[in-house]
């Protein structure tokens, strides 16, 4: 079912300003689907131990930092001219502070990547590779999710996506608690162990930034702030 607010910010009688939040919208996307690509070719370069792979997408890094540098301006430049008040303004202070979510998720991209590298030079693969891959699976799709419910203005999925949080970081630990056994067993593994600890905390610090930005797609459309907010409070706030 449509979100009953996904038309909210379409209906200014100014065409201009209708085009402006149109256009910030659409650029967030697109910085928003760099990102999570990157994530996920980071996590592939990783896994197929391909150093090439693993250090071209270190430098795609500078395009999302461009990105975020253009969107910011581009964003300032629209409370500037158009004065937004209610729920416009808020539609664009939290495109400002998601895009700063989204520049992270490129530097945690860019941090596995890094790992990747340095693990396919020294060519052997290590032991944490399943748990990587499924939590990188996991949190691509909290950030998928968390940019869709952003495009369609839909604050039950961006709910969704906050729940979600909490696996996550159960993930996160168990994969760790799994890796500290190999390096208690093998302690030649210990280097390559904690280079897979880091691009597993990489991982989960992208879901945390999946989350913030579903926090900030429930405030832009029901005009709740549910930073930290436990979820079941959140969930009594939502379409209220």
């Amino acid at each position: 079912m449509p979100n009953r607010k996904d038309d909210m910010y379409g209906d200014h009688i100014s065409h201009q300003f209708n085009d402006d939040l149109s256009s910030l919208k659409n650029d967030f996307l697109k910085m928003g689907g760099l990102v999570e690509q990157q994530t996920i070719d980071a996590v592939n370069a990783l896994i197929d131990g391909d150093g090439q792979a693993a250090d071209e997408i270190r430098a795609r890094d500078k395009v999302v930092d461009k990105m975020e540098m253009d969107l910011d301006e581009e964003a300032i430049r629209l409370i500037a001219r158009r004065q937004p008040a209610a729920r416009d303004l808020r539609f664009v202070i939290s495109v400002i502070k998601m895009v700063a979510d989204l520049e992270r998720v490129g530097d945690e991209a860019k941090k596995i990547a890094k790992f990747g590298l340095t693990l396919a030079e020294e060519g052997q693969a290590p032991r944490g590779y399943v748990e990587v891959r499924h939590i990188a699976n996991h949190v691509t799709s909290m950030l998928h999710d968390a940019l869709d419910a952003f495009s369609r203005l839909d604050a039950e999925q961006a709910l969704r996506v906050m729940k979600e949080d909490k696996r996550v970081d159960e993930e996160y630990q168990a994969a760790a608690r799994t890796l500290l056994t190999f390096m208690m067993e093998d302690s030649r593994s210990i280097s390559r162990c904690m280079a897979v600890m880091w691009v597993l905390r990489a991982l989960e610090r992208v879901g945390d930034h999946a989350c913030n930005i579903a926090e900030n797609v429930i405030y832009m459309v029901e005009g709740e702030d549910v930073r930290h907010t436990p979820v079941e409070e959140a969930e009594k706030l939502v379409g209220r």
